[in-house]
């Protein structure tokens, strides 16, 4: 008879550094959408490009594609900034929310543990 290690204890590190990977991409993805949400007024002004950025209407009185196009653009451009920003450290606010996280589930463990 052969008797095989105990898999749950040996796999235990591993799922407890990918569960803490993925708590720490949530966490700067978060920040990340706040950040770029504190970067869009930056650039409702005047564009890169010359506008005025308020969008020109053509004569039918719709915006012209440029217009939209141009708006996505600058809004990847926001989001990349802003996705950079996180993961070089941000405003902190990613190392708060894994301090956070990790805080609560160590409390919600030791409740389990103890059986309060």
């Amino acid at each position: 008879m052969k008797i095989l290690p105990n898999t749950t204890t040996q796999a235990a590190p591993a799922i407890a550094a990918a569960k803490q990977a993925k708590l720490v991409q949530a966490a700067q993805q978060f920040e990340a959408m706040l950040l770029q949400q504190m970067l869009k007024p930056m650039r409702s002004g005047q564009d890169s490009w010359g506008g005025d950025g308020g969008g020109s209407l053509d004569s039918s009185g719709n915006s012209g594609s440029s217009d939209s196009s141009m708006d996505t653009i600058s809004s990847f451009g926001t989001e990349a900034v802003a996705t950079a920003i996180s993961k070089g450290g941000g405003f902190g606010i990613a190392k708060q929310v894994i301090r956070q996280v990790t805080l609560e589930h160590q409390r919600n463990t030791e409740k389990e543990a103890t059986g309060y």
